[in-house]
């Protein structure tokens, strides 16, 4: 039996920033109502931000050469929780609405699909910074080390990594919706399996060479070679830069219409009232 389908009123907007307010309302009161979500934003940044802090110290005692690196370390932990936390912002916003089987009244409003996915795009954004600002602040007193001091590069490098999680956010949760939730766990699989090829913690030209144009095909990799350039070398690499919002354009298009098929298709079938725990 499939779901009955909502017509909008004629007069209604292709695009409505209510609708899309109201959404990141609801997010943001599911959030709000719960300290425990609260602390586990900011919980896991900072427990990364503490244990690659605390080695980057020791590193720092033993060799001139290790004194950049310890700065370089935690900049890249806090640049790879910004992708994490972007990505996981969408999928765990998407997932909570499939586990309290809300999709079918969700979609008995005026919502569209387009208006949800930016709804998720907005609300991972809020809780990246929530999550990854205490960590980055902390680092401050307790190493001596500031994201800031990146000035506007640090601006590029945070939206392209934003922008790059919730595209991976996006394709995941259209994946969850066409498999259901046996597949959730991709929520956190597809995102780590990126980190490898991304060269989070050491250059691309460390991987072996056929993995280097895989890796230069992701944005991220483009962003943490960025990083490093600007950490060690004080430049912003330009071209760097411009691959990787060519390269977000591509993924956010492509994730985002994954995500608007799948939908389509789990309506088609009748499952937005079929899916949940």
């Amino acid at each position: 039996m499939n779901t009955p389908r909502q017509t909008p009123p004629r007069n209604a907007s292709l695009f409505s920033i209510r609708r899309v307010s109201a959404m990141v309302l609801r997010y943001f009161y599911l959030l709000r109502g719960s300290i425990a979500r609260i602390v586990e934003l900011a919980y896991w940044p900072t427990m990364q931000m503490l244990i690659w802090g605390f080695m980057s110290q020791f590193l720092i005692r033993h060799s001139e050469w290790f004194l950049q690196a310890g700065g370089i370390l935690i900049g890249a932990v806090l640049l790879w929780d910004i992708m994490f936390r972007s990505n996981i912002g969408v999928s765990i916003s998407f997932l909570e609405e499939m586990w309290s089987r809300n999709l079918g009244q969700l979609f008995a409003s005026p919502l569209r699909p387009y208006e949800w996915a930016a709804s998720l795009l907005t609300i991972s954004a809020i809780r990246t910074i929530i999550g990854v600002l205490p960590a980055a602040l902390l680092a401050i007193p307790l190493y001596q080390y500031s994201i800031f001091e990146m000035g506007l590069p640090l601006i590029a490098f945070f939206v392209n990594l934003l922008v790059f999680g919730a595209a991976v956010g996006l394709a995941v949760s259209g994946l969850v919706l066409r498999c259901g939730l046996g597949a959730e766990s991709l929520a956190w699989a597809v995102i780590f399996a990126v980190a490898p090829l991304s060269g989070i913690y050491y250059p691309i030209e460390t991987l072996p060479d056929w993995l280097e144009p895989i890796a230069f095909a992701l944005p991220s990799s483009h962003v943490f070679e960025g990083m490093r350039a600007a950490a060690l070398d004080g430049v912003f690499l330009l071209d760097r830069f411009i691959w990787s919002v060519c390269l977000n354009i591509v993924y956010l298009a492509l994730g985002l219409t994954a995500f608007l098929i799948a939908f389509r298709i789990a309506r088609h079938r009748g499952q937005l009232l079929q899916m949940g725990e």
